[in-house]
């Protein structure tokens, strides 16, 4: 049997400071509940942000101390199921978001769930995707709150980070102290609104330590595709530096000639968002790998 972390041990910072609530060894599998993004404060459309205490927001489960992790170590986190267990929320809030200037009007709406949907306002249903918004490590020094991304990391709102996924992270501090939350039933790139379809779930992963010299983390691979993730304080920034990661990660670690690299990241990657509303920007970069594998490249397990 996995074993369990409850959502009731949380956070709301990485840091090396923050003490661990358990200790995982290498591989070991894992079942960690996930509150909403609120902390399960929004409960009915008469909650609204104006009641919202913002102090306990963005937590994440954990941190976890995974033993045998040191400084400098590539993390890969596998994803073996990410499940929403609902009811979700989402807001609306004049001056915040992607669309802030356009919001005139404060709003909560709660999404019911059937087995592998959401209903918004009994109109509309989505297709659930579960996903983490919030999923990272503790910074090599200092404390950056649940809601800023970076190369920890964080709250990287990437869809991405679902089922069937690994995700790379660079160590900071010995264990890692690794946390995630932010779960969100169904949400679309770019997370306009400020939120996608808030929800508690639970989360099933491994995490172990994998030697992969030079690869540029915060790194994602499902079956498809493998992703590098920026995130910068403004979006031209984020997507600069998506596109130098990936391309050295085609070049110094897949072994791709620099200019097959670039013209193939023209011709079969795709360059994304993943979201505009948190302090920093962040998008992503996708390759295929059936391409590098005709390059002989293969990532390592």
């Amino acid at each position: 049997m996995a074993t369990e972390l409850s959502r009731d041990k949380a956070f709301f910072a990485f840091s090396p400071d923050v003490v661990p609530v358990m200790r995982l060894k290498q591989g070991e599998e894992i079942s960690i509940e996930t509150h909403d993004c609120f902390s399960g404060q929004l409960k009915t459309s008469t909650d609204t942000l104006e009641t919202l205490d913002w102090s306990i927001t963005n937590p994440a489960s954990g941190p976890i101390y995974i033993e045998g992790t040191m400084p400098g170590d590539v993390l890969r986190v596998d994803l073996l199921e990410v499940r929403a267990t609902g009811p979700s929320v989402m807001v609306t809030v004049p001056g915040v978001g992607g669309m802030g200037e356009m919001i005139t009007e404060m709003e909560t709406t709660v999404l019911t769930h059937t087995e592998d949907t959401v209903i918004f306002k009994d109109l509309i249903e989505v297709k659930q995707k579960p996903m983490l918004g919030v999923i990272g490590v503790a910074p090599a020094e200092g404390e950056i709150p649940n809601s800023t991304p970076g190369g920890h990391g964080g709250n990287m709102d990437c869809t991405l980070v679902t089922t069937g996924a690994s995700l790379y992270l660079t160590v900071g501090v010995e264990g890692a102290l690794f946390g995630c939350g932010d779960m969100h039933a169904a949400m679309g790139d770019g997370e306009v609104v400020i939120c996608g379809a808030e929800t508690p779930g639970v989360v099933r992963l491994t995490a172990q330590v994998v030697p992969i010299p030079g690869l540029p983390t915060p790194f994602i691979e499902n079956d498809e595709v493998v992703a590098v993730i920026a995130s910068a304080a403004t979006v031209d920034d984020a997507y600069k530096d998506a596109l130098a990661r990936m391309l050295g990660f085609l070049t110094d670690v897949a072994g791709m000639p620099l200019n097959d690299g670039a013209m193939l990241m023209s011709l079969v990657g795709n360059l994304k968002f993943c979201q505009v509303v948190d302090p920093l920007m962040t998008v992503r970069f996708e390759f295929p790998k059936s391409v590098l594998a005709k390059y002989g490249y293969v990532m390592p397990r």
